[in-house]
Formats: C-alpha cells, structure tokens, sequence
C-alpha cells in the first residue's frame, strides 16, 4: 500500500523521531568506545576483554539486522521499528545495571539483537514520508544524525566515565528512547506496511547465526590465542567458513529467503555496498584506536580523549544538507571520491603521530575528515539504493547495514590485534638499541641517575617509554596503510553506473 508523502509539522517530528532512534544507536556504539578502560578497571578486566564490550553488540546486531527485510514484512514495518525501539531502551537499562564484565556482555548481545531493525527501518519509513523529490534531502538528514552521534558520543563518554559511574552511557538511552518510539508510533502507526504471512527460513536462520558468531568469535579470541596456532580457533574459523559458504548457496535457491542475495545482481547495490563495507572498516577501526592510544599511551583522560575525537562530526552538521540538496545535479561518484580523498590525507596525516604531539596535532586530522565524512554515508547509500523498488527498500538496507557493521566489528579486532603485534616487533627490535655501548642509552642513564632515579626505577621507566614508543608507531603504521587502502577504494566506486535516483523514488521516470 502506498501511503501519501507527510507535510507540515507530522513530517518535521517524524524526521526527528526517526533520526533520534539511529542517533540513539550510533551514539551507543561510539560513547563505549572512550568508556572502555573505565568499564574495565571497574569490572576487573583486562583493556583487550573490554573490547567484547563493543564486539558482542556488534555482531549480535550484525545477525539480526539483515533479519530486517523478512521480519517488517512479517509483522509490518511500523510494529517492527516501535518494538525494537523499546526492546533497545529496555536492554540499555540492563547493561547499565550489569555487575559484572560476563553480565555487560550479554546485555550487550542482547541489545544488539533487539536493535537491528531499528536503522534499515528508520531510513525506509523516513524514505516513505518524503516526496520523491525531497527523498534526498530526506537521506542527507538521515545521514547526519549518523555522523552526529559520533561527536557527542566520545565527549558524553568521557565526561560520565571520569565524573559519573560508567552505567549512565547506557541509562541516557532510556529518554531518548521512548520518546522516538512514543512519536514515531503516533504518527506512523495509520501508515502500516503491508504484511505477509511468509514462513520462515529456519535452515537460512540457523546458518546466519552459526556462521556469522563463530566468524566474530574467530576476530575476539583470535588475539588472545595466538590465531590459528590455537585448535579452538581454527575449529571455529572452519565452522564459519562452511555455514558462511552453504548460507550463500542456499539462500540463492529459497523462494522466501532470510537474506536476500538476489539485491547482489544489482550492479550499484554491489558496488554501494562493498564500498561503504570496506570504508567503514577503516573507518571504525581508527575510531576504536584514536582514544585507546591516547588514553594508554598518552595519558588523557576519558574526557579529553573524546574531546579530541569529537570534532569529527562539526563540518558534516554543515555539509551534509548541502550534499542533500544539491544530490540530483551532482555525481554520486565524485562526492565519494573526494570522501575517500580525504580520508588517505588525514590517515597520512596521522602516520606522523609521536609521543610528544600537543591536543592540536591530533584534533586538526579529526576536523578535515569531517569533509570525507560528510561525503560518505549519504552518497554511498544513495547509489547502494538508487533504482529499487520501495518494496526492496527494507531488505536492501538491511543487508547493507548488516555487511557495514560485520565490517566494522572485523575492523575494531584486526586494528587492535595489529597494534598489539606490531607494538611487540617494535619493542624487541628498540631494546637491541638499550646498550652500555650506544651514546643515546649512556646519556638517558645518565640523567636518570642524576635526578635520583635508582637502577630499579630507570629499568622500568626505560620499558615504559620504549612500550610508549612502540604503540605510537604501530599506530602510525596502521594508519599509513588505511591511507592507500582508501586511495585504492577510489577506483571501486567508479563502477557504479547513473543515474543514482533518489531510493524509493520513481526510477523509471529518469
């Protein structure tokens, strides 16, 4: 059934509805990042188990995301979105009441499970309220409640972790929450989608979840047990990889599929997707990084790393309507070109980080990207969606949602799990250098004796500034090589065929 565009003030209060759910999510993701050794020294745990506290969300909510397309035609996209908004709150409350590292987790899973419908559902329910011709201003809104959320998360994170207890991360959802899921049913509810009574694809089902968990138990346990030298995780890379592999098989061939692959023979659905994937990937990973090395390594707080973090998000506020409504003159493609344009310099840009660095070194690198920022989302969905149905607009956003965070979480464990590794090659081969024979050593003994140090304490501090030393470059290196990935990622996007019609628009009329 297609129901009319919304105007007036139904429409402003279901754009903020909508945008407050995804900015509710986003920001749940962003806000644990600066948060994490907090939550870890307060539950006992180490700095590397914390990261599950990420991870778990990430991949619970990767299984039930691409669930999306089946489950709003199930049950009605307007059901499906409230429920899930409420479930969100709900869970939230539970993770903020967790007394336990093990416990946080499994709220975590939880709340990711409940909360994937709720970003494909809130682009096809906004998408279906806008005429066609205001559909692309309706994405770059969208869009930047996405981009947004990262800038109060990191500085929300940090001030509640060093003035408030850790839980309030969690507790600010509830408000929010329920005041999304409050208007957007008001306004929604009389514009049901139509359901179908679809049965479900249970082999489809149990792959997905056996697949894609064991694919996420490979990335977390892999670093603490030394990759495939440890049978446990080469028992479960070897679970993934079939499941993965006979899921694809079998849902090519189900009339009533849980995935729909069918969206792959699209050309720019393929090329949208894989783009804003492996984008996202690099991306999130120098998220999870950026305050990490500062807060272990640099000594910030909570708090400054995520003020040094945030000012990712000021250009995008600017830029972003402008994209918007300015998206049916200009190539999709070149926006995204100067996105991944700018995202190599700033990366680059990075790869000269040292320990002696002032605030603004690592801020300006932050305040550029906001340009590649505010060029990636918006455009890279609009040619993901261009050309659909609306009917294929829930599925498609689903599965692109699902392949964007999946790659998010394998960005989050590959980067830590590099910094570790090449912070330990560059440790071994710095303390070859800590010799009576080297000047350099000779003279930092030295002055340490000077100033009182006893040979204990200038041993460790020694060990100290060399692990220091080490990390930062290990960062920089990651760094350097995100930079000519995103070079690289330039020439994808390019395969991608216009004209990119506003998603859910009248494709046939261009």
């Amino acid at each position: 059934m297609n129901h009319p565009p919304l105007s007036g003030s139904k429409l402003v209060w279901i754009t903020l509805a909508l945008s407050m759910s995804v900015f509710m999510q986003v920001l749940d993701t962003t806000i644990a990042n600066v948060a994490l050794p907090t939550i870890s020294g307060n539950l006992g745990a180490a700095t590397s188990q914390g990261t599950w506290v990420i991870t778990s969300f990430g991949v619970a909510n990767a299984i039930a995301v691409p669930l999306t397309g089946w489950l709003a035609k199930r049950f009605g996209e307007v059901k499906l979105f409230t429920a899930s908004t409420l479930l969100f709150v709900l869970t939230s409350w539970l993770c903020g009441m967790s007394g336990s590292l093990e416990m946080l987790i499994f709220f975590r899973v939880l709340q990711g499970a409940v909360a994937g419908p709720m970003i494909p559902l809130s682009q096809s329910l906004l998408l279906s309220c806008y005429p066609p011709a205001k559909k692309s201003m309706a994405l770059a809104l969208w869009a930047m409640t996405v981009i947004v959320a990262p800038v109060f998360g990191p500085i929300l994170g940090g001030v509640i972790s060093d003035n408030w207890h850790w839980g309030w991360i969690f507790f600010i959802n509830v408000p929010v929450g329920l005041a999304a899921a409050f208007i957007s049913w008001r306004i929604l509810k009389s514009r049901e989608t139509d359901t179908f009574d679809l049965p479900i694809d249970k082999l489809g089902l149990a792959l997905l979840v056996i697949g894609v968990g064991s694919l996420q138990m490979v990335l977390d346990r892999g670093k603490e047990l030394d990759w495939f030298n440890s049978a446990e995780v080469v028992t479960l890379a070897v679970i993934a990889f079939l499941a993965l592999t006979y899921l694809v098989i079998w849902e090519l061939g189900e009339e009533h599929p849980i995935v729909d692959l069918s969206l792959f023979s699209q050309r720019n659905f393929t090329v949208g997707t894989v783009a804003i994937s492996l984008g996202f990937m690099l991306y999130f990973g120098a998220v999870v990084l950026l305050p990490l090395m500062l807060q272990t390594q640099l000594g910030y707080t909570a708090t400054w790393a995520g003020l040094a973090a945030a000012p990712i998000g000021l250009i995008p506020v600017v830029l972003s309507p402008i994209i918007g409504k300015n998206a049916h003159r200009w190539d999709m493609r070149w926006v995204v070109t100067v996105s991944f344009s700018v995202y190599a310099i700033c990366f680059f840009w990075r790869s000269n980080f040292n320990t002696d660095m002032d605030f603004s070194y690592v801020v300006w690198p932050q305040v550029v990207q906001g340009i590649g920022v505010a060029c990636f989302f918006m455009p890279l969905t609009t040619i993901t969606l261009s050309g659909l149905p609306p009917s294929r607009i829930a599925s498609a956003s689903s599965l692109s949602n699902f392949l964007r965070i999946l790659a998010g979480s394998i960005g989050t464990s590959i980067t830590t799990t590099m910094w570790d590794r090449r912070e330990a090659q560059h440790h071994s081969k710095l303390t070859e250098h800590v010799t009576q024979y080297d000047p350099a050593s000779v003279s930092w003994f030295d002055t340490m004796g000077k100033l009182g140090l006893g040979p204990s304490q200038q041993h460790a501090l020694t060990q100290l500034q060399i692990t220091k030393q080490g990390y930062i470059m290990a960062a920089n290196e990651i760094f350097w090589v995100s930079g000519i990935l995103f070079v690289l990622l330039i020439a994808l996007v390019w395969f991608a065929k216009p004209p990119f019609t506003a998603a859910g628009g009248d494709s046939g009329a261009h």
